[in-house]
């Protein structure tokens, strides 16, 4: 069906992550993926999909070394260690306030969510609660996946046939893959769709690791933001809203490109392995 064409890991939520040719994947995701974030004194989680309070992370690098330990490259290119005090100092001063970086999922946490403009970006229901906070930006408030600092799937995956799709929607936007943060990029050749709607209950054999195709991904702002070279561009969600409203669970047509992945069975994932599909039974 297709092949594995690009791999990342983000080990701090919400900032930029880094490529790998090879990855073990477990119960609880890519290993080294999402395994920090950044938390402020309230209990709110660093995400990006409340740019306006958290939209800084985008600029920093979160990457693991050889011995796993955690580096972050701040915007001025200043590399620290998770273990450097002096990293949450300069975190909180790029955020304007006091923040630290943590490996545990508080008990009670809160996710912040930018309500966009454009129809499908949020449910509806969703909409009509939206509050507004002290960044006067219109906000929905959850929490991320119990125990961890996924907002919902283990696993992320993008197929290059629905990049190649919204090429031919919006010409003008840069649907390059990592303004979607996937863990999997997919090349499924042939022409622009969306394959992955169709993938829905079924498994996944991806290399060595077996997954279930649990929902398609909705979008929030995130993707319109700049990231690493890529510059901002609000077009691209209205695009997608025009192109790809599908229905997710129970909360109505929602923007959505890519699938979220939940892990079967572990083992490695390496660039170049091939992927094939097994009916839901």
């Amino acid at each position: 069906m297709g092949t594995v064409t690009a791999l990342y890991r983000y080990p701090v939520k919400s900032m930029l992550g880094e490529s790998v040719i090879a990855v073990s994947v477990t119960e609880g995701g890519l290993a080294g993926d999402r395994v920090y974030a950044v938390l402020d004194e309230t209990g709110a989680v660093g995400s990006a999909k409340h740019p306006r309070k958290w939209g800084e992370l985008l600029r920093c690098r979160s990457r693991l070394d050889d011995s796993g330990m955690l580096r972050v490259v701040l915007p001025d290119g200043t590399a620290l260690s998770v273990q450097d005090p002096d990293l949450d100092v300069e975190l909180s001063k790029l955020l304007g306030r006091q923040v630290f970086v943590s490996a545990t999922a508080p008990e009670h946490t809160r996710l912040e969510r930018a309500v966009p403009e454009y129809e499908g970006g949020v449910p509806e229901a969703a909409r009509e609660s939206a509050a507004v906070d002290v960044t006067g930006e219109r906000i929905t408030t959850g929490s991320v996946a119990p125990g961890t600092f996924f907002d919902f799937g283990q696993v992320h995956l993008v197929t290059t046939s629905a990049l190649a799709r919204m090429r031919t929607v919006y010409p003008a936007g840069d649907f390059d893959a990592r303004r979607f943060r996937p863990n999997l990029v997919v090349e499924t050749g042939g022409g622009p769709g969306f394959p992955e709607d169709a993938w829905l209950g079924s498994r996944l054999r991806v290399g060595e690791a077996l997954f279930r195709v649990v929902v398609p991904t909705p979008r929030c702002v995130v993707p319109t933001l700049g990231h690493d070279e890529l510059p901002p561009d609000p077009g691209i969600m209205r695009a997608v809203a025009r192109d790809h409203r599908i229905p997710v669970f129970d909360l109505g047509r929602l923007s959505c490109v890519g699938v979220y992945l939940e892990v079967l069975k572990s083992g490695t994932v390496r660039m170049g392995d091939s992927i094939s599909l097994q009916e839901a039974s």
